[in-house]
């Protein structure tokens, strides 16, 4: 395992980190964990030199910290730093801060928060939780022992970054969405350089753009890739691209199946920054160029928008209309949308009521009740 220095600590931290968003599950439940598998994987990560472990307090609908927290028993805990996150939209009063806390510390079995990040960071939950106090609070926390670390995850647009570093003297992390598709997109590379250059040490989230970058490319695609004739997986090549930035610290995979870790884990072994080839770098633009415009939404499948009230499943929505026109294959994904086996009739775009829930709450700020409009009308098509 690679490790890299943290920002201004005195500790270096594997340059893969395991995200605790997208652990297996059965039948299908995001909060039925499968636990057995999960404790395989996580325990394969940390033996194989992962020492970074990030949940939060929604993940798997609760029940992620709650998993990790029983995981990291019989040793592991003292073995990773440990991350999880203040949910952000649940803060109404000061009181809250210390009352989700020791809820976190209590589901995760643990004295001590490695890193509590403010989840989410946007215009509106910053300026909230700034003017109710949470830094103070913070500080506080960290001076009890309940805290080690102070940072934030973001999803707003750079300026609201760089207003957010520049806003404390004291945090020690953040966390971006980075990959070669989001180069420009939120915080950006722009972020990256920027948090790095304050000494700030930069976790990286959605390398893989929620798993879409590690597929088959499209066939107008592929041909980029088969006259490269580029080794690398598709897996292995977003990851390295990522690594190759000497800003980032730690690169988050939320990884579901066995099969992802020991990957992951072999493909960690081989990075360091400034890896690439010049011809490696020159493949990724090509394939950026040729994906722009082949995904019209911007979904990472973070599930922020889940559960909707009225049950519509936008997500798996939204990665079905994606594939149709990504293919150019309607075939299958009308298919899904239409069958008892993929898609029930209540989970299906035409069942929306437009209370606009899953808008406020999108980090990529999609239009999705325009695009399930658009989705259920070209996926209900009869075949």
């Amino acid at each position: 395992m690679e490790y890299r220095q943290f920002g201004k600590l005195d500790w270096k931290g594997s340059v893969l980190g395991f995200g605790a968003m997208r652990l297996p599950v059965i039948d299908g439940k995001m909060a039925s964990i499968n636990e057995e598998e999960t404790r395989k994987m996580v325990r394969y990560a940390i033996e194989h030199g992962v020492n970074y472990i990030d949940t939060a307090f929604p993940y798997h609908e609760g029940q992620s910290e709650r998993c990790i927290g029983r995981i990291l028993q019989d040793g592991y805990r003292d073995r990773v730093k440990l991350a999880t996150k203040l949910p952000s939209w649940l803060i109404h009063a000061p009181d809250d801060f210390d009352r989700y806390l020791n809820k976190q510390l209590d589901r995760l079995q643990t004295e001590r928060i490695d890193f509590y990040l403010l989840h989410g960071l946007n215009r509106t939950f910053w300026t909230h939780l700034r003017d109710m106090g949470v830094l103070r609070w913070a500080e506080c926390a960290i001076a009890d022992g309940r805290i080690g670390h102070l940072g934030f995850s973001f999803h707003d647009d750079f300026p609201i970054f760089k207003e957010i570093v520049d806003g404390y003297d004291y945090w020690t992390m953040c966390q971006i969405q980075y990959n070669y598709m989001d180069v420009n997109f939120q915080a950006g590379a722009a972020g990256l350089r920027y948090a790095a250059e304050k000494g700030l040490a930069v976790v990286v989230m959605e390398p893989l753009r929620g798993g879409r970058l590690t597929r088959k490319l499209p066939q107008d695609t592929s041909a980029i890739l088969e006259k490269a004739h580029c080794t690398r997986s598709m897996t292995d090549l977003a990851l390295q691209w990522v690594w190759d930035h000497p800003e980032v610290s730690v690169v988050l995979s939320g990884m579901s199946k066995m099969a992802h870790v020991v990957e992951n884990v072999a493909y960690a072994e081989h990075s360091a920054d400034n890896t690439l080839s010049a011809e490696e770098r020159k493949l990724i633009d090509r394939i950026r160029e040729a994906y722009i415009g082949l995904a019209p939404i911007p979904c990472t499948n973070c599930q922020y928008c889940q559960p909707c009230p009225n049950s519509v499943d936008i997500p798996r929505i939204f990665e079905l209309y994606n594939d149709a026109l990504m293919y150019n294959d309607f075939r299958t994904p009308r298919f899904i949308y239409q069958s008892v086996t993929g898609l029930k009739a209540e989970q299906r775009g035409d069942r929306c009521i437009e209370c606009g829930e899953c808008e406020a709450v999108c980090p990529q700020e999609i239009g999705i009740q325009e695009w399930l409009k658009k989705a259920h009308e070209l996926l209900s098509v009869s075949q």
